[in-house]
């Protein structure tokens, strides 16, 4: 016996339906995403502006470091679309990895701008440039303030979706930059050292780094099906195998889809004189209740049988 589960769409009997038709964690905060997308678009337009006309490298740095958020929010946004169309016959899970790879995209990207961004600070500490003070100072505050925007704007779904964290996370270092390119423009303003300006811009482009290492590996391990981080498949295993009817439990995968949908799938062997349904059901919402998988596939088999799986 072998059965799909997962939680019932309208019209669906309880705990059962042949759709997929689930929704990303992404999907659940597409307003968000499009408010901050459209902030931080028009910032980095002004930003941009303010860096060549000041000779800010630290300005320039962090306008480069929000395109990068644009670029981002663009690719979530449009991967949240694309995800949220029905699955076919060829496209049985839909385009919910869209998600994850357009995360992917974003961080290679990050990791792109942050190599730029040290070049850069390391050319022109040699020969640091002169900065207008005053005018760096205003569009960094400016720029501060929509990073705060966003920040709020995101801090809910970032604990949810690949998608928002990676937004959520840029925005954060957004704000460091924001306050950083004032310190470097105070500094230059009142001592004259005009090394703050690319010692900063080079301080935000290791502040990238780390963050977006994180972030990709993150991504890597959900395209490669790797089981959650807060999964232990073994000890899955085990309570399954405790369950009343359940004799034992082998080709248990746990995996991810995309943030806020994972699935799984097993073969149990049924107990000589259990009710296969019930063991079903019981397996089902144990993996449903206690690991918030969302989709899972069971096969119930008796002890004589021999199946070749992986």
């Amino acid at each position: 016996m072998r059965r799909n589960r997962h939680p019932p769409a309208p019209g669906d009997s309880p705990g059962h339906s042949h759709a997929v038709g689930l929704a990303s964690a992404g999907g659940r905060h597409l307003g968000p995403l499009r408010t901050a997308f459209v902030l931080t678009l028009a910032y980095m337009v002004a930003e941009v502006a303010g860096g060549l006309a000041t000779g800010s490298l630290a300005l320039l740095s962090d306008a480069a470091h929000m395109g990068t958020d644009v670029l981002g929010l663009g690719m979530a946004l449009a991967a949240v679309h694309l995800a949220s169309k029905p699955s076919s016959s060829q496209r049985t899970w839909g385009t919910y990895r869209l998600e994850v790879l357009a995360a992917l995209a974003n961080g290679v990207v990050l990791f792109a701008v942050a190599g730029w961004i040290l070049v850069d600070a390391w050319h022109r500490v040699s020969d640091p440039p002169d900065v207008a003070v005053g005018a760096v100072l205003a569009v960094a505050a400016a720029g501060l303030v929509v990073n705060l925007l966003c920040f709020r704007l995101l801090r809910a779904g970032s604990s949810e979706s690949i998608n928002v964290r990676a937004a959520y996370l840029e925005v954060l270092a957004d704000t460091v930059g924001s306050v950083g390119v004032m310190v470097a423009a105070v500094v230059v303003g009142v001592t004259g050292w005009t090394y703050a300006d690319p010692l900063i811009a080079a301080a935000i482009g290791l502040f990238i780094l780390p963050r977006t290492w994180r972030l990709c590996a993150q991504a890597v391990r959900i395209i490669m099906e790797i089981a959650p981080p807060h999964v232990d498949v073994a000890a899955v295993e085990q309570r399954l195998i405790g369950l009343p009817g359940v004799a034992a439990v082998h080709a248990l995968h746990i995996w991810t889809l995309t943030s806020g949908i994972e699935a799984a799938s097993c073969h149990v062997v049924v107990a000589d004189g259990a009710d296969a349904h019930a063991v079903l059901d019981s397996v089902g919402n144990l993996l449903r209740d206690g690991y918030g998988v969302a989709h899972s596939t069971i096969q119930c088999e008796t002890a004589d049988h021999r199946d070749a799986v992986l």
